[in-house]
């Protein structure tokens, strides 16, 4: 079946739309990198209108997104782009925000390096770039569940796992993004917000 369905998607939805709604007030066009199944992209984009919500994924996720999209028949969902951290071809314009959710402890290092590398150029001088997911504080799990997580993840491929938030603060600065806001959420996770100075 196309449309595919994430319960995870289904359960953080709620708390970083309630983020969202703050942080990008102001904003107009947003980037999503890791549109996954879609789900998120069309929940966004049905309660913040006033955004224009560009979507992107590997090209295998395209078909799943598109399927949320034809069902949601939303104005300000744009198709999704091919965007793979392995060989990042980015869009040209540039965008009011950068969001991202459950992907720096999927990707490699080195993709999380050039997903920021490349968010950061195309962020307008006072965009935001807004990362959703688990991360460790001074080198510790904020919770057993976490520990087990990561455990999984690193068993399933050694690449992955739960970053450390002084490393991924650390690649932002050096980026030119400096540390908006921290949210606690729901189930041990955080959305980290930057401002591109």
């Amino acid at each position: 079946m196309t449309k595919q369905f994430s319960s995870a998607s289904e359960r953080n939805r709620d708390p970083i739309l309630v983020v969202l709604q703050e942080e990008l007030s102001d904003c107009t066009r947003v980037l999503e990198i890791g549109s996954g199944t879609g789900q998120h992209a069309v929940f966004f984009a049905a309660h913040l209108p006033h955004l224009i919500w560009q979507t992107s994924d590997l090209a295998q996720n395209h078909p799943s997104i598109n399927a949320w999209m034809q069902e949601a028949q939303l104005p300000n969902v744009l198709s999704p782009l091919v965007l793979d951290m392995e060989k990042p071809e980015w869009p040209t314009e540039l965008f009011d925000a950068v969001f991202t959710a459950n992907t720096c402890h999927i990707m490699a290092w080195h993709q999380v390096e050039a997903m920021f590398v490349g968010a950061a150029q195309r962020l307008k001088s006072g965009g935001k770039m807004c990362v959703y997911g688990p991360f460790n504080y001074n080198g510790q799990f904020t919770s057993q569940g976490n520990a087990q997580f990561d455990a999984t993840l690193r068993a399933q491929t050694p690449h992955m796992g739960i970053r450390d938030s002084e490393a991924i603060i650390s690649l932002a600065k050096e980026q030119g993004l400096e540390l908006h806001a921290d949210h606690v959420m729901p189930a041990n996770n955080r959305l980290l917000v930057w401002q591109r100075v």
